[in-house]
Parts: C-alpha cells; sequence; structure tokens
C-alpha cells in the first residue's frame, strides 16, 4: 500500500489518537477506498507516517485484528479481510458484496455458463488469435461479427435483419447500446418512456444521457401501451420477456405500438435479452420485424454464452445507424473486437446453435423444478414459460427485505423487486434466477427459499 492513507489525525480532539486511527480504516473499507485484499503498512511504518509513536498504531491494529477488519500473514504482512455485511434492512444489490461471494446467487439476469462446451470454448478463442491484428478501428462492428449475427436473428428470432429489418451493426451490449441511441438520436431532456418495473442499468444509460425517463407500468402481459404518455421521443421495452415481471407483450400491443410509434415519430428500443430462450411456444415476431422503420432492435451474448465477451447487436434504420456511426467516429468509441472474434468463430463452426440447444434444454428443466417446489409449498410464480427466471409476488416492501435478509442468512442472495423500480414501489416480490449457480446449488437451495417464502405469500395481495 502507497503513503497516501485515508487517515487524518485531530490531536486537539478528546478521541484518543489510536482510536482515530482504527476509525479512520472502518470508514475506508466501508466506504470502498479500502477493500478486501488490500496489504496495509506495517505498524512502524504507519507510525512514521502519521508522526505517532508506534504504541499507537499498534493499539489500533490490535483492536482492528480483534474486530475482524485486518488479518496477518507470516511474512507477509497485514491485509484488509473485508468490509461489514450490510444491515437486513438494507436493499441488496445485484452485484455480492465483497466477502459475500460464498452465497449461493439466485438473482435474475446471469447466463447460464455451465452449458459451455470447454473444448469448443477454447477451440474458438485459438481460432480468434489467429485473425490478423487490426490497424484500423471497425466503428461499425467486423463485417464477419455482424454476418454471424444476421444468420443468428434469422435462424433464431425470425428477423431478416440487413434485408429488410435494417442495418446491423456491434455494440458493448444492450446497456452500452441504449446510452449510444440516446446520445446519438435524442436531445438531453427528451422524455423516454420505460417499463416500471424495468431493466435499471438501461435507466442509468438513458439517465447519464441526459434522458427524462418516464414510467409506464406493465401488467402480466408486458407493456401497457395506453398508458404511454404523449410527448416521449423514444420507448424502450423488453417484449419477449418482460424484465423483471416476465410478461409476453401479445401480438395486438406489438401492432398498437409500431402504430403509435409511426404516428406519433417515436423510436422503439427492443431489448430482446433472453428472447432465445423460451420454452413453451413459438416466439411471436419481432417488434424490428412488424415496424423496420421505428424499430431499433437490440440483442445481446451475455445472457446466451457469457458476460465476458462484451458484445452484442444492433439493428437499426438506416438513418439511426448513419447517427450512431457518426457518434462513434466524434467519440472515438467502438465495441471491442475479441468478443466478436470469438463469437464469429462460435457461429461459423457451429457451436453457437448446439450451445443455444443445450442451454434451452438445461434452463427449461431448472425452471421446471423451480416451479414444482414452489407449488409444493403453495406458492405461485409469475412470468411466461421463458427466459431465466421468475417472480414470486409478497404482501409487502416490509415482507420483500425479510425474506432477502432471511435469505442471506441462509447463504443465499436474493433479489427484490425494490431495485427494478427507479419510482415509487409499486410492485413487492422476489425474482428467483435460476442460472447464476449450479444445478446442484439449485436443488439445495430452492426447498429453503420456497419455505421463507411461504408466510409471506399466504397474507395478502402483492400490489398496491
Amino acid at each position: 500500500m502507497n503513503d497516501d492513507l485515508p487517515i487524518t489525525l485531530d490531536r486537539a480532539a478528546g478521541t484518543p489518537l489510536a482510536t482515530q486511527v482504527a476509525d479512520a480504516f472502518r470508514a475506508a473499507a466501508t466506504d470502498g477506498r479500502l477493500r478486501a485484499g488490500d496489504k496495509l503498512p506495517s505498524s512502524r511504518r504507519l507510525a512514521d507516517t502519521l508522526g505517532v509513536s508506534r504504541t499507537v498504531t499498534s493499539a489500533a491494529y490490535d483492536q482492528l485484528h480483534a474486530e475482524g477488519w485486518i488479518t496477518g500473514k507470516h511474512g507477509a504482512g497485514t491485509f484488509i479481510t473485508t468490509a461489514p455485511k450490510p444491515s437486513p434492512a438494507h436493499d441488496v444489490s445485484y452485484e455480492l458484496p465483497v466477502g459475500d461471494e460464498g452465497l449461493i446467487d439466485l438473482a435474475p439476469g446471469a447466463p447460464c455458463v455451465a452449458t459451455i462446451d470447454k473444448a469448443a470454448w477454447r477451440r474458438a478463442w485459438r481460432a480468434a488469435a489467429d485473425h490478423p491484428s487490426m490497424i484500423r478501428p471497425q466503428r461499425a462492428g467486423l463485417p464477419d461479427y455482424r454476418a454471424a449475427v444476421v444468420e443468428h436473428l434469422l435462424r433464431h428470432r425470425g428477423l431478416a435483419a440487413g434485408v429488410d429489418s435494417g442495418t446491423v451493426l456491434t455494440t458493448a451490449g444492450t446497456s452500452s447500446a441504449t446510452g449510444e441511441l440516446a446520445e446519438s438520436i435524442l436531445k438531453p431532456g427528451d422524455a423516454v418512456a420505460m417499463e416500471e418495473p424495468g431493466y435499471r442499468r438501461s435507466v442509468g444509460a438513458l439517465r447519464a444521457a441526459g434522458m427524462t425517463v418516464v414510467p409506464v407500468p406493465v401488467d402480466a402481459e408486458g407493456l401497457c401501451v395506453d398508458a404511454i404518455p404523449r410527448g416521449v421521443k423514444a420507448v424502450y421495452c423488453t417484449p419477449a420477456h418482460q424484465f423483471p415481471m416476465g410478461g409476453r407483450l401479445p401480438a395486438a400491443r406489438r401492432v398498437q405500438l409500431v402504430d403509435r410509434a409511426r404516428r406519433d415519430g417515436i423510436i422503439v428500443i427492443e431489448d430482446d435479452y433472453d428472447g432465445e430462450l423460451r420454452y413453451d411456444a413459438a416466439p411471436l415476431p419481432l417488434l424490428a420485424s412488424i415496424g423496420p422503420d421505428v424499430v431499433v432492435h437490440l440483442g445481446t451474448t451475455s445472457k446466451i454464452l457469457t458476460s465476458a465477451l462484451g458484445v452484442g447487436w444492433m439493428v437499426a434504420p438506416a438513418a439511426v445507424a448513419h447517427a450512431v456511426l457518426e457518434h462513434r467516429d466524434r467519440t472515438g468509441t467502438r465495441p471491442s473486437p475479441a468478443g466478436q472474434l470469438v463469437v464469429r468463430e462460435l457461429a461459423t463452426s457451429g457451436d453457437l446453435a448446439r450451445h443455444l440447444r443445450r442451454t434451452r434444454r438445461e434452463v427449461s428443466e431448472r425452471r421446471e423444478f423451480l416451479v414444482e417446489q414452489c407449488a409444493t409449498a403453495g406458492l405461485s410464480v409469475v412470468g411466461d414459460d421463458a427466459g431465466a427466471h421468475v417472480v414470486v409476488l409478497l404482501p409487502s416492501a416490509e415482507a420483500e427485505r425479510a425474506v432477502i435478509a432471511a435469505g442471506r442468512a441462509a447463504g443465499i442472495h436474493l433479489d427484490g423487486l425494490k431495485r427494478h423500480h427507479f419510482g415509487p414501489q409499486s410492485t413487492f416480490g422476489i425474482a428467483l434466477g435460476y442460472t447464476a449457480c449450479s444445478r446442484a446449488e439449485l436443488h439445495d437451495s430452492i426447498p429453503t427459499v420456497a419455505a421463507l417464502l411461504a408466510p409471506f405469500v399466504h397474507r395478502g395481495p402483492s400490489r398496491t
């Protein structure tokens, strides 16, 4: 660790210097300035730096060690161990807090990496490494990758991209693409309608671009098109499998949304984040197939493969695609080519199609197990037979917090619906993902989760 320590001593204060040192380290570990694994200076060096006696720093270290904040490794030094776990009353974010990596992760939004064929994965990376080094950046993305996307969309989503349904561009993922679109075709302050509850990272991307995000309610079938207010410039939605509530936008609403977009000059952003994962029926036509002139279709590899690749795609009307490319030229941004090369190799070898078949089978079986366990406990789940999560509704915010806290105490990370609201919370419950953990972990944890949920679910309604 360097000498830039997060410690300021007040010798005029009535608080002992050793206590001030210990308090400073606790605060730095809590707010993230120090992290688990960071090495601390020796007590002698710290004393020299602060201009105090070694008795002061040794006493501070002894107290921190007794409280579990630091640990000593023989011959290596002294290290921060972890920040304290949050109070059960605090909201639990999707990312596991430092020190909680041992929890079984049942949050939504993760790919099922267990279905990746390791041999195919290695082959794809080796083949990608043989590609000649790039000299100039490809702002639109690598042509071979975009060709692979066109084939993928045609075979798995029924979209004739690049023919009569828009221009294909590579992206760094759906949230990144949403931000790019806002900065390219909208103006700061423009109103963008967003599903509520909805995907918070896209809300963040829109707000970071200066947009005014307007909540629009969802029901069991997805976005309530009639509730979209006048004056919005764009609408963001997840019609294949609404996130997080899991509804599928029916054909009539899809046509209604496209008609509204054409009449009012609205751009529709269609986030198809796990549209390939459907088990009960053939998918409905994409919005981009119905309205290629007003719909921008977004997809990603982070839900069907792994987030490690960091690539996705955008299918947009020519004018929108041109505006995005101009924005990339101005800002010098572009999607990373490495992930594109790997996906291209997986697609051209047929390994991507085989992976999707394995993933659908595995994830469908996991969902079936989860639903059966919930039914045994008298619980109903919300959401179509698709994707990688379901929702169990709860009667109140207090019940939601209590279940999350009880899950944490049982070694299980659960995700509440609160964080998916960007206005006042109107729907309460737990979004149960079944792809971030192993199958064995799922089988071990779901009966416990069902038992935690059951007492609350049977008490009353789930909406305000």
